[in-house]
């Protein structure tokens, strides 16, 4: 790449096809934004993937180059707040959606975007964790301003091979949580154990016919990844007083529920955004994350992917065989 070009996984649509490729672009044709950071480490989230397959959910327009996640090095700022040199990480807003993302050597965003790399933390690091660690970690500090600390029973996990999950079940084994976790990766489960889950339970646990208003009552809270039957089920079965977060959709997005589960046991359903919470929240949650919360084998948990590599990355999380994380190294 020469000085003033930079490479990126860019989008493209031709015609009705969406093709993605490595390609070199000049800085000017990057959107504009108030600081530019060379990226040294990005991710894949499953919303990158949808993003690099021209999803129309989340590309607003072409060519696209996707990725929510950026950390690196402040090139140039026409902000007094950030420096060329200061090391910083973006997660959330509209990066990798409306605007272009983390899937290249430099990104231009403004600057309220951006949060100063705590100290403790890598940018790889930084990125190992990115959106999904941010929302896992927003999750349990919900169920702690609830009042679920270990004392108060488990917590189950769903989705616990993916981003979110394998991060929450980390990061509460850390914070002595007894963690039961749900899979449909039964080949993972010493995997998962190692991570900290002390119950293994198939997916098949979260299935019934949806007729008894509620269940019996077995976990304190949960970190639910994956919306839909599976979460009506496990609001039936929190214990009185226990609270739930909820951030994914995949199982789907209805609800079948009563309002029975709230008014008898008096549990609560919270819901985690990841791209727009307040700024105190998003950098204490980072300050955690750089400290108290942060896994010992958090390294353990990523794959490293380069841009030429992404592709086949994308097809394997979209087939939901991705476990842990994969990062992507820019420098």
């Amino acid at each position: 790449m020469t000085a003033n070009t930079h490479a990126c996984y860019l989008v493209m649509k031709v015609g009705k096809e969406v093709i993605a490729r490595v390609e070199s672009i000049p800085q000017e044709e990057f959107p504009p934004g108030e600081v530019t950071i060379q990226v040294e480490w990005s991710s894949l989230n499953y919303k990158d993937a949808l993003a690099a397959t021209g999803h129309p959910g989340v590309v607003k327009k072409f060519p696209h180059v996707p990725g929510v996640d950026a950390a690196g090095t402040v090139v140039e700022s026409s902000v007094n707040q950030y420096k060329p040199g200061q090391k910083v990480l973006v997660t959330g807003y509209d990066l990798g959606a409306g605007h272009w993302g983390g899937w290249a050597e430099i990104i231009r965003v403004p600057a309220e975007w951006i949060v100063p790399l705590p100290e403790g933390l890598t940018t790889q690091e930084a990125m190992i964790f990115g959106t999904a660690g941010f929302t896992a970690a927003q999750s349990i500090y919900q169920l702690i301003q609830h009042g679920i600390t270990p004392e108060r029973g488990p917590i189950l996990v769903t989705g616990a091979t993916g981003g979110v999950g394998s991060l929450a079940v980390m990061i509460l084994a850390k914070l002595g949580y007894r963690v039961s976790v749900v899979t449909g990766k039964a080949d993972r489960a010493a995997w998962l154990k190692d991570l900290g889950a002390a119950e293994i339970l198939d997916r098949s646990a979260l299935t019934d016919d949806g007729k008894k208003p509620l269940l019996s009552a077995l976990w304190a809270g949960a970190v639910d990844t994956i919306g839909g039957p599976p979460l009506a089920h496990i609001l039936r079965s929190i214990l009185p007083g226990g609270c739930v977060t909820c951030c994914g959709l995949v199982a789907g997005t209805e609800l079948p529920l009563t309002v029975y589960p709230f008014i008898l046991r008096g549990i609560t359903l919270c819901g985690i955004d990841s791209a727009y919470p307040p700024r105190s929240l998003r950098e204490e949650i980072w300050q955690l994350l750089a400290s108290d919360w942060k896994p010992d084998l958090i390294a353990s948990l990523a794959t490293t992917a380069s841009l030429s590599s992404l592709s086949g990355y994308v097809q394997q999380i979209l087939a939901g065989n991705i476990s842990g994380r994969v990062v992507v190294q820019l420098k």
